[in-house]
């Protein structure tokens, strides 16, 4: 019965753990400080109320939680903090006024779509924190509820991102490369985010994970299933293992030559360790001819891939000098369903493979994909 009521262990590593409390204590500490200083010594109003702890785990411990955005600590602290003024100054500091106070200001925040857990303690505070509070009045709203909650908004601003966590969560919508109105491939076939919205909304509680993570939770989970269903076919079972290659100082008219002689539209660039700092595509050719006017487009492309001796031309005469250096690569032990986002929705075409010390070993195209794909469908149906 004991383990009935005991809730499953919190998946996330010790130093995820380590970092939101680290952001807690620094959050609360530096709110705490400022807060201090600026209501004074001789106040015998609280320089930091407790439920400002509360929203510092939400702010800490779950950043791209609904309940911890701005719009949510900012508003949903400070209405909370309204209507419990309001209700101890009509209905008294009573059991009565606090428990109406708390259900007013949770549909306040419902309204308002400010909904943050600590804000029903706020709004208890406000009835049933003692004289120096009900002394404060309104004024109770500014100081210390909305001090408190700017300078510990600041903090997690400033410490989530340090910490590489977005914050605040905005929405960000999936770009169709091509400008139509298709789906992009990956949403094409399994489950739709309009199948997401659906379930939402049959739901009918409120979800403490934002939107977009649910998302892609189930993509995270519908490719663990395909990784599990085709077994372990890895980029080293598909990828071309004889590259055709080049470095940062090939010439532009050896590295176009090289395409056109093997057929192919990219060439990973590497160093001299064999480690990819670079990728050449057909498109950083036509991009840097400005070849998307389409007059004179052989004379162009000629002028740019040509040599010249003059150093001061103002020419790219190098890979290096038009190569795209953000380079997207896999590891060579990668599961092939990991590729499927890369080279559809992410637009990609090719794929550098590395190994375990970020040397090329191999390249990945959409046509491999298919094919291996397709065997292991094959190896699946028999």
């Amino acid at each position: 019965m004991f383990t009935s009521i005991v809730p499953a262990s919190i998946q996330i590593n010790l130093i995820e753990r380590i970092r939101a409390s680290c952001g807690a204590l620094l959050g609360i500490l530096i709110t705490g400080l400022i807060s201090h200083q600026t209501l004074g010594d001789g106040s015998e109003l609280p320089f930091l109320i407790t439920p400002m702890g509360a929203s510092a785990v939400l702010l800490f411990a779950l950043p791209s939680s609904p309940l911890a955005q701005p719009w949510s600590i900012l508003l949903g602290n400070t209405i909370s903090a309204a209507v419990g003024v309001g209700c101890a100054s009509v209905l008294g500091n009573t059991p009565f006024a606090a428990a109406i106070a708390v259900a007013l200001a949770t549909a306040a925040m419902f309204a308002s779509n400010s909904l943050h857990p600590p804000g029903g303690a706020i709004a208890l505070s406000a009835v049933l924190g003692g004289p120096s509070i009900q002394a404060q009045g309104f004024l109770y709203i500014i100081s210390p509820v909305a001090l408190n909650s700017v300078v510990l908004l600041i903090m997690a601003l400033i410490f989530n991102n340090l910490t590489k966590h977005r914050y605040p969560h905005l929405h960000t919508e999936a770009k169709n490369l091509h400008k139509t109105n298709d789906l992009a491939p990956g949403e094409r076939l399994g489950f739709k985010s309009e199948d997401l919205d659906f379930a939402i909304n049959q739901f009918n509680e409120v979800l403490d994970i934002n939107r977009d993570n649910l998302e892609k939770l189930f993509r995270q989970a519908e490719m663990h299933s395909y990784q599990r269903r085709f077994q372990a076919m890895t980029c080293a079972d598909i990828m071309s293992r004889d590259i055709v290659r080049i470095t940062y100082e090939t010439p532009l008219e050896e590295a176009w030559q090289l395409l056109r002689k093997h057929k192919i539209k990219a060439l990973p660039v590497v160093d001299d360790t064999q480690k990819v700092i670079g990728i050449l595509t057909l498109i950083d050719f036509m991009k840097h001819a400005n070849l998307d006017v389409y007059q004179d487009y052989e004379i162009k492309l000629r002028q740019l891939i040509q040599s010249t001796t003059e150093l001061s031309s103002g020419r790219p005469q190098v890979v290096g000098q038009i190569m795209t250096t953000s380079v997207l690569t896999a590891g060579i032990d990668t599961h092939i369903a990991f590729l499927v986002p890369m080279l559809s929705d992410a637009g990609m075409h090719h794929i550098p493979i590395i190994d375990e010390q970020a040397k090329l070993v191999g390249i990945v195209t959409q046509s491999d994909l298919i094919a291996g794909l397709f065997r292991a469908r094959l190896n699946d149906a028999s």
